[in-house]
Protein backbone atom coordinates (compact mmCIF):
# COMPACT_ATOMS: atom_id res chain seq x y z
CA UNK A 1 0.00 0.00 0.00
CA UNK A 2 2.71 2.57 0.84
CA UNK A 3 4.39 1.84 -2.51
CA UNK A 4 1.08 2.39 -4.33
CA UNK A 5 0.60 5.76 -2.61
CA UNK A 6 4.19 6.71 -3.41
CA UNK A 7 3.72 5.69 -7.04
CA UNK A 8 0.53 7.73 -7.39
CA UNK A 9 2.23 10.71 -5.74
CA UNK A 10 5.16 10.51 -8.16
CA UNK A 11 2.84 10.28 -11.15
CA UNK A 12 0.87 13.31 -9.95
CA UNK A 13 4.12 15.19 -9.36
CA UNK A 14 5.30 14.36 -12.87
CA UNK A 15 1.98 15.49 -14.36
CA UNK A 16 2.15 18.79 -12.48
CA UNK A 17 5.79 19.29 -13.49
CA UNK A 18 4.97 18.66 -17.15
CA UNK A 19 1.95 20.97 -16.98
CA UNK A 20 4.17 23.77 -15.61
CA UNK A 21 6.70 23.21 -18.39
CA UNK A 22 3.94 23.28 -21.03
CA UNK A 23 2.57 26.53 -19.58
CA UNK A 24 6.02 28.15 -19.56
CA UNK A 25 6.72 26.97 -23.10
CA UNK A 26 3.37 28.28 -24.31
CA UNK A 27 3.87 31.68 -22.69
CA UNK A 28 7.43 32.24 -23.85
CA UNK A 29 8.18 30.26 -27.00
CA UNK A 30 5.15 28.72 -28.69
CA UNK A 31 3.34 30.74 -31.37
CA UNK A 32 0.32 28.98 -32.85
CA UNK A 33 -0.38 28.98 -36.59
CA UNK A 34 -3.58 30.94 -35.99
CA UNK A 35 -1.95 33.69 -33.93
CA UNK A 36 1.17 34.08 -36.07
CA UNK A 37 -0.89 34.97 -39.14
CA UNK A 38 -1.90 38.31 -37.60
CA UNK A 39 -2.40 40.88 -40.35
CA UNK A 40 -0.69 44.27 -40.34
CA UNK A 41 -3.69 46.30 -39.20
CA UNK A 42 -4.47 43.99 -36.29
CA UNK A 43 -0.80 43.94 -35.29
CA UNK A 44 -0.58 47.73 -35.22
CA UNK A 45 -3.82 47.90 -33.25
CA UNK A 46 -2.05 46.00 -30.47
CA UNK A 47 0.11 49.11 -29.98
CA UNK A 48 -1.90 51.04 -27.38
CA UNK A 49 0.24 54.19 -27.49
CA UNK A 50 -2.10 56.83 -28.94
CA UNK A 51 0.76 59.12 -29.94
CA UNK A 52 2.43 56.51 -32.15
CA UNK A 53 -0.55 54.45 -33.31
CA UNK A 54 -1.86 56.42 -36.27
CA UNK A 55 1.55 57.32 -37.78
CA UNK A 56 2.59 53.68 -37.44
CA UNK A 57 -0.63 52.45 -39.01
CA UNK A 58 -0.20 54.80 -41.96
CA UNK A 59 3.42 53.77 -42.60
CA UNK A 60 2.78 50.04 -42.10
CA UNK A 61 -0.20 49.93 -44.47
CA UNK A 62 1.69 52.05 -47.01
CA UNK A 63 4.58 49.56 -46.87
CA UNK A 64 2.18 46.64 -47.22
CA UNK A 65 0.68 48.14 -50.38
CA UNK A 66 3.97 48.93 -52.12
CA UNK A 67 5.01 46.57 -54.93
CA UNK A 68 7.16 43.78 -53.55
CA UNK A 69 8.43 40.33 -54.46
CA UNK A 70 7.73 37.34 -52.23
CA UNK A 71 10.99 35.52 -51.51
CA UNK A 72 11.81 32.35 -49.57
CA UNK A 73 14.85 30.52 -48.27
CA UNK A 74 15.35 27.27 -46.38
CA UNK A 75 16.86 27.49 -42.90
CA UNK A 76 19.66 25.16 -41.89
CA UNK A 77 17.16 23.15 -39.81
CA UNK A 78 14.72 22.80 -42.70
CA UNK A 79 12.17 25.59 -42.17
CA UNK A 80 10.84 27.64 -45.06
CA UNK A 81 11.50 31.30 -44.23
CA UNK A 82 9.60 34.03 -46.06
CA UNK A 83 10.19 37.68 -46.79
CA UNK A 84 9.38 40.60 -49.05
CA UNK A 85 11.92 42.24 -51.34
CA UNK A 86 11.34 45.88 -52.28
CA UNK A 87 13.33 47.14 -55.25
CA UNK A 88 13.66 50.86 -54.55
CA UNK A 89 16.54 51.71 -56.90
CA UNK A 90 19.26 50.14 -59.03
CA UNK A 91 21.90 50.75 -56.35
CA UNK A 92 23.99 48.00 -54.77
CA UNK A 93 22.72 48.89 -51.28
CA UNK A 94 20.39 46.57 -49.43
CA UNK A 95 18.98 46.64 -45.92
CA UNK A 96 17.61 43.47 -44.31
CA UNK A 97 15.12 44.13 -41.49
CA UNK A 98 14.00 41.82 -38.68
CA UNK A 99 10.92 42.22 -36.46
CA UNK A 100 10.28 41.44 -32.82
CA UNK A 101 8.75 38.71 -30.66
CA UNK A 102 5.20 37.74 -31.72
CA UNK A 103 5.07 40.85 -33.87
CA UNK A 104 4.52 41.72 -37.50
CA UNK A 105 7.30 42.37 -40.02
CA UNK A 106 5.69 45.42 -41.61
CA UNK A 107 4.66 46.96 -38.29
CA UNK A 108 8.13 46.81 -36.77
CA UNK A 109 9.96 47.66 -39.99
CA UNK A 110 7.84 50.58 -41.15
CA UNK A 111 10.01 53.32 -39.63
CA UNK A 112 13.33 51.88 -40.72
CA UNK A 113 11.91 51.10 -44.14
CA UNK A 114 10.79 54.71 -44.58
CA UNK A 115 14.33 55.93 -43.90
CA UNK A 116 15.75 53.44 -46.40
CA UNK A 117 13.18 54.22 -49.07
CA UNK A 118 13.77 57.97 -48.82
CA UNK A 119 17.47 57.57 -49.55
CA UNK A 120 17.10 54.82 -52.15
CA UNK A 121 18.22 51.63 -50.39
CA UNK A 122 16.60 48.38 -51.46
CA UNK A 123 14.81 46.43 -48.74
CA UNK A 124 14.40 42.83 -47.68
CA UNK A 125 11.87 42.56 -44.84
CA UNK A 126 11.61 39.07 -43.42
CA UNK A 127 9.13 37.09 -41.36
CA UNK A 128 11.21 35.57 -38.60
CA UNK A 129 10.85 31.83 -38.02
CA UNK A 130 7.49 30.99 -36.43
CA UNK A 131 6.00 34.32 -37.55
CA UNK A 132 3.92 35.44 -40.50
CA UNK A 133 4.30 33.13 -43.49
CA UNK A 134 7.49 31.48 -42.23
CA UNK A 135 7.45 27.91 -40.94
CA UNK A 136 7.74 26.88 -37.32
CA UNK A 137 5.99 27.47 -34.02
CA UNK A 138 8.92 27.84 -31.62
CA UNK A 139 10.46 31.27 -31.06
CA UNK A 140 14.02 31.03 -29.72
CA UNK A 141 14.71 34.67 -28.77
CA UNK A 142 17.56 34.99 -31.27
CA UNK A 143 19.31 31.69 -30.51
CA UNK A 144 18.38 30.11 -33.85
CA UNK A 145 17.19 33.32 -35.50
CA UNK A 146 20.79 34.64 -35.68
CA UNK A 147 21.65 31.78 -38.06
CA UNK A 148 18.53 32.59 -40.10
CA UNK A 149 19.93 36.12 -40.35
CA UNK A 150 23.20 34.74 -41.74
CA UNK A 151 21.22 32.59 -44.18
CA UNK A 152 19.34 35.67 -45.44
CA UNK A 153 22.65 37.48 -45.90
CA UNK A 154 24.06 34.57 -47.90
CA UNK A 155 20.88 34.51 -50.00
CA UNK A 156 21.31 38.22 -50.78
CA UNK A 157 24.95 37.83 -51.77
CA UNK A 158 24.14 34.87 -54.01
CA UNK A 159 21.21 36.64 -55.62
CA UNK A 160 22.60 40.16 -56.04
CA UNK A 161 26.28 39.37 -56.51
CA UNK A 162 29.57 40.01 -54.71
CA UNK A 163 29.29 43.80 -54.99
CA UNK A 164 26.11 44.01 -52.90
CA UNK A 165 26.48 46.09 -49.73
CA UNK A 166 24.25 45.05 -46.85
CA UNK A 167 23.02 46.59 -43.63
CA UNK A 168 21.24 44.57 -40.95
CA UNK A 169 18.52 46.16 -38.84
CA UNK A 170 16.06 44.99 -36.23
CA UNK A 171 13.57 45.99 -33.55
CA UNK A 172 13.24 44.27 -30.15
CA UNK A 173 13.89 40.54 -30.71
CA UNK A 174 14.89 41.50 -34.25
CA UNK A 175 17.52 43.82 -32.77
CA UNK A 176 18.76 41.01 -30.52
CA UNK A 177 18.86 38.74 -33.58
CA UNK A 178 21.12 41.00 -35.65
CA UNK A 179 23.31 41.81 -32.64
CA UNK A 180 23.76 38.12 -31.90
CA UNK A 181 24.55 37.55 -35.59
CA UNK A 182 27.42 40.06 -35.31
CA UNK A 183 29.57 37.35 -33.70
CA UNK A 184 29.08 34.97 -36.64
CA UNK A 185 31.29 34.84 -39.73
CA UNK A 186 29.34 37.38 -41.73
CA UNK A 187 30.44 38.02 -45.32
CA UNK A 188 32.38 41.24 -45.87
CA UNK A 189 29.32 42.51 -47.77
CA UNK A 190 27.71 43.31 -44.39
CA UNK A 191 28.74 46.88 -43.58
CA UNK A 192 26.85 47.69 -40.38
CA UNK A 193 24.04 46.98 -37.93
CA UNK A 194 21.27 49.11 -36.45
CA UNK A 195 19.50 47.72 -33.39
CA UNK A 196 16.43 49.36 -31.87
CA UNK A 197 15.41 48.37 -28.29
CA UNK A 198 17.17 45.01 -28.26
CA UNK A 199 17.60 43.02 -25.04
CA UNK A 200 20.94 42.08 -23.53
CA UNK A 201 20.27 38.33 -23.45
CA UNK A 202 17.34 35.89 -23.62
CA UNK A 203 17.87 35.02 -19.96
CA UNK A 204 17.82 38.67 -18.86
CA UNK A 205 14.60 39.56 -20.67
CA UNK A 206 12.81 36.38 -19.55
CA UNK A 207 13.80 37.01 -15.93
CA UNK A 208 12.48 40.56 -16.26
CA UNK A 209 9.15 39.36 -17.70
CA UNK A 210 8.84 36.82 -14.86
CA UNK A 211 9.13 39.68 -12.36
CA UNK A 212 6.59 41.73 -14.33
CA UNK A 213 4.15 38.80 -13.97
CA UNK A 214 4.66 38.74 -10.22
CA UNK A 215 6.69 35.52 -10.36
CA UNK A 216 10.08 35.30 -8.67
CA UNK A 217 12.62 34.96 -11.47
CA UNK A 218 14.62 32.60 -9.25
CA UNK A 219 11.61 30.30 -9.20
CA UNK A 220 10.18 30.94 -12.67
CA UNK A 221 13.26 31.13 -14.89
CA UNK A 222 14.50 27.55 -14.28
CA UNK A 223 11.14 26.19 -15.48
CA UNK A 224 11.23 28.41 -18.58
CA UNK A 225 14.79 27.30 -19.31
CA UNK A 226 13.84 23.65 -18.93
CA UNK A 227 10.82 24.08 -21.18
CA UNK A 228 13.08 25.56 -23.87
CA UNK A 229 15.45 22.62 -23.59
CA UNK A 230 12.92 19.79 -23.31
CA UNK A 231 10.06 21.06 -25.49
CA UNK A 232 11.76 23.58 -27.80
CA UNK A 233 15.03 21.65 -28.20
CA UNK A 234 17.30 24.67 -27.68
CA UNK A 235 19.26 26.25 -24.84
CA UNK A 236 18.76 29.80 -23.63
CA UNK A 237 22.41 29.78 -22.60
CA UNK A 238 23.60 29.52 -26.21
CA UNK A 239 23.68 33.23 -27.00
CA UNK A 240 23.08 36.82 -26.04
CA UNK A 241 23.64 40.28 -27.51
CA UNK A 242 26.13 41.47 -24.90
CA UNK A 243 28.40 38.48 -25.39
CA UNK A 244 28.05 38.62 -29.18
CA UNK A 245 28.99 42.27 -29.68
CA UNK A 246 32.25 41.72 -27.80
CA UNK A 247 33.37 40.00 -31.01
CA UNK A 248 31.79 42.43 -33.51
CA UNK A 249 33.97 43.76 -36.32
CA UNK A 250 31.47 46.04 -38.08
CA UNK A 251 29.91 49.34 -36.90
CA UNK A 252 26.85 49.04 -34.66
CA UNK A 253 24.26 51.67 -33.77
CA UNK A 254 22.05 51.21 -30.71
CA UNK A 255 18.71 53.08 -30.51
CA UNK A 256 16.37 52.89 -27.52
CA UNK A 257 13.40 54.74 -26.07
CA UNK A 258 14.06 56.02 -22.55
CA UNK A 259 10.56 55.06 -21.36
CA UNK A 260 10.65 51.49 -22.65
CA UNK A 261 8.77 49.41 -20.07
CA UNK A 262 9.27 46.07 -21.82
CA UNK A 263 12.98 45.97 -22.65
CA UNK A 264 14.59 48.21 -20.01
CA UNK A 265 16.58 51.18 -21.29
CA UNK A 266 19.48 50.03 -19.12
CA UNK A 267 19.96 47.02 -21.40
CA UNK A 268 20.89 49.39 -24.24
CA UNK A 269 23.75 50.69 -22.12
CA UNK A 270 24.93 47.17 -21.32
CA UNK A 271 25.03 46.28 -25.00
CA UNK A 272 26.67 49.55 -26.07
CA UNK A 273 29.42 49.28 -23.46
CA UNK A 274 30.27 45.76 -24.67
CA UNK A 275 30.57 46.58 -28.38
CA UNK A 276 34.11 45.98 -29.60
CA UNK A 277 33.73 47.72 -32.97
CA UNK A 278 32.87 51.27 -34.02
CA UNK A 279 29.63 52.26 -32.31
CA UNK A 280 26.96 54.91 -31.89
CA UNK A 281 24.14 55.40 -29.36
CA UNK A 282 20.82 57.21 -29.74
CA UNK A 283 18.43 57.65 -26.81
CA UNK A 284 14.95 59.03 -27.49
CA UNK A 285 13.20 60.65 -24.48
CA UNK A 286 9.62 59.62 -23.63
CA UNK A 287 9.54 56.80 -26.20
CA UNK A 288 8.15 53.40 -25.24
CA UNK A 289 9.07 49.99 -26.60
CA UNK A 290 9.76 50.05 -30.34
CA UNK A 291 8.39 53.60 -30.66
CA UNK A 292 11.57 55.71 -30.76
CA UNK A 293 11.10 56.56 -34.45
CA UNK A 294 7.65 58.01 -33.82
CA UNK A 295 8.51 60.07 -30.73
CA UNK A 296 11.27 62.03 -32.45
CA UNK A 297 11.11 61.19 -36.13
CA UNK A 298 13.37 64.07 -37.17
CA UNK A 299 16.26 63.21 -34.84
CA UNK A 300 15.88 59.46 -35.33
CA UNK A 301 15.85 59.80 -39.13
CA UNK A 302 18.79 62.19 -39.24
CA UNK A 303 21.03 60.17 -36.93
CA UNK A 304 20.16 56.72 -38.28
CA UNK A 305 20.40 57.83 -41.92
CA UNK A 306 23.83 59.40 -41.27
CA UNK A 307 25.06 56.21 -39.61
CA UNK A 308 23.82 54.03 -42.46
CA UNK A 309 25.43 56.29 -45.04
CA UNK A 310 28.76 56.14 -43.20
CA UNK A 311 28.57 52.35 -43.13
CA UNK A 312 27.84 52.08 -46.84
CA UNK A 313 30.69 54.47 -47.63
CA UNK A 314 33.29 52.53 -45.69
Amino acid sequence: MPFLILGIALILLAVVFYAILRWCYGKAFYFSDEKKKTDTRTSVDQVKDAFAHEPMMQLALELEQLPSEAVTIRSRDGLKLCGRYYHISDSNRLEILFHGWRSNALRDACGGAKIARDVGYNLLIVDQRSHGKSDGNTITFGIKERYDCLDWVNYAVERFGPDIRILLGGVSMGAATVLMASALKLPSNVKGITADCGYSSPEAIIRKVCRDMGISDRLGYPFVRMSARLLGRFSLKDGGAVEAVKHAKIPIMIMHGEEDDFVPFSMAGEIYDAIASEKKFLAIPKAGHGLAYFYDTETYTREVAAFKESCFNR
